[in-house]
């Protein structure tokens, strides 16, 4: 009978906002105490909002983000994080490397390089076996990839050949 309840209630948008707004006061409050790693547990916890309301998934996004950006020791964070937040970290990343926004896609690749040494691949394929949105964000993260890697090497853009 709980995932009964859990369906009705992901169907309350605004009770899933209200619980998204409560756990970013505490992810902010953490984060004061300079507690970077637990406020990334918080964040995680009851990841994603098991709503298909783009509003909660956003906003979800959003104290999640905080929380990456906030990791400033990603060895010290894993030694801290239990295996069983990875799977839903590396749906994040993903979705941070989706936005195109070179501060947060340098910090989760370097997150997501050291969770797929922890992790493995099979990390990265029940990720993208998840949903289309993980395959979405893949092909932009592949775009980024191409980009930077065009960047580095200085090469002429694509669309200049």
């Amino acid at each position: 009978m709980a995932g009964a309840e859990a369906f009705v209630e992901a169907d309350n948008a605004e009770a899933i906002i209200t619980r998204i707004e409560h756990k970013s006061r505490k992810i902010e409050s953490l984060l004061k105490q300079f507690k970077p790693v637990e406020a990334l547990k918080t964040a995680l916890e009851g990841s994603p909002p098991k709503t298909q309301d783009e509003r909660c998934k956003s906003a979800n996004w959003i104290v999640v983000h905080r929380a990456i950006m906030a990791i400033k020791d990603v060895d010290g964070m894993f030694s801290s994080l239990d295996p069983e937040y990875y799977d839903i970290l590396m749906k994040y990343l993903y979705r941070g490397l989706s936005t195109g926004d070179r501060p947060t896609c340098d910090q989760c690749l370097r997150i997501h390089a050291k969770l797929t040494e922890r992790a493995g691949l099979g990390c990265i394929l029940r990720c993208l076996a998840d949903t289309i949105f993980m395959l979405q964000a893949t092909c932009k993260f592949f775009h980024f990839l191409l980009v930077s890697y065009h960047m580095h090497l200085q090469l002429p853009s694509i669309r200049e050949r």
